[in-house]
């Protein structure tokens, strides 16, 4: 990847088109907006394939960000986020779930590059 300068912030050319990244939202994406959205995918992706593999295969999965902390006074640096898994499925078992969570983390490479810097909670319901 290779990020250009433009007036607001920068830019990149990728196969699905250009990604504008921007401290300002009115012109790309925020920073931070990227890296929480890299750590919801990342880990909607891990644990759906980690429920296939515990033949509980998930129909749909939604991702809700419920709390994204932030400390003004080191950088407005991301300390905590709160990913809420929504999973619809006939087959999920409530009681196999904090193991798939768990395997999920241990297996998502997103989580695994904030582990020790990012503190991210996961919680679920099942539809």
């Amino acid at each position: 990847m290779r990020f250009s300068m433009t007036e607001h912030g920068f830019e990149t050319e990728t196969s699905f088109g250009t990604l504008q990244v921007s401290s300002n939202e009115e012109h790309g994406f925020r920073p931070f907006q990227l890296l929480v959205s890299s750590l919801a995918v990342c880990s909607g992706g891990v644990l759906r394939n980690i429920l296939e593999k515990m033949r509980m295969p998930a129909t749909n999965i939604s991702i809700e960000v419920k709390e994204v902390d932030r400390n003004a006074d080191e950088a407005n640096k991301i300390e905590k986020i709160h990913l809420h898994f929504v999973i619809e499925g006939a087959k999920v078992e409530e009681k196999k779930m904090p193991r798939a969570l768990e395997l999920t983390s241990k297996n998502c490479a997103m989580l695994q590059s904030v582990a020790g810097s990012i503190e991210v909670t996961k919680t679920y319901e099942i539809l």
